[in-house]
């Protein structure tokens, strides 16, 4: 968390009550499509898929890794229901809170101000490069970027048939990248 803004020891400590820990099994859910989110998280240990299901075909958007914030950010601003599910892909260990402890901190520490608003940049540049890399990428390209990226990681701890969803392509199709791109 400390990379998105340097927190003073009492900003720090205004958080500190509020937290809780949660453990997830494998396959058991975060949060699920339908509900209002009003928790975020930070991932201690495991990971997590985020994914959009419509006529039981489902769409998956993002991974959440150690180390990173977990949530439905969406829902939590707008006190919507999620169009999105986010489901634990090993066992978890995470950190929650409150969205409304975090808004109060905003309003209460410039600490806190500044890591909502790089949080929020943060979120944005990933949306556009995600938005981007569908539009303007082959496949193969998707797929390449992924190997070589801040994510190369996700393709040894995530199972081969999420990795082809979350590039939008078959996990056949997948296979015949990866065979290609190793014979380069």
């Amino acid at each position: 968390m400390s990379h998105f803004a340097q927190l003073a020891d009492e900003e720090w400590d205004t958080l500190i009550p509020h937290l809780s820990i949660i453990t997830l099994k494998k396959h058991q859910y975060f949060i699920q499509q339908g509900s209002v989110a009003n928790q975020i998280g930070f991932v201690v240990e495991g990971l997590f898929r985020q994914f959009y299901a419509k006529d039981g075909e489902e769409r998956t958007t993002y991974f959440f890794l150690d180390d990173q914030l977990v949530g439905a950010y969406m829902s939590c601003i707008t006190n919507r229901p999620l169009p999105v599910t986010i489901e634990a892909l090993s066992d978890v260990t995470c950190l929650c809170f409150s969205y409304s402890v975090l808004q109060s901190l905003f309003e209460q520490y410039p600490g806190w101000q500044l890591f909502g608003r790089r949080l929020a940049e943060y979120i944005m540049v990933a949306l556009e490069e995600r938005m981007a890399g569908l539009l303007l990428l082959s496949p193969e390209e998707r797929y390449l970027d992924l190997r070589e990226g801040d994510q190369k990681n996700l393709l040894q701890r995530v199972p081969q048939h999420y990795i082809a969803n979350y590039l939008g392509i078959t996990p056949v199709s997948l296979s015949r990248i990866r065979n290609r791109v190793s014979l380069r």
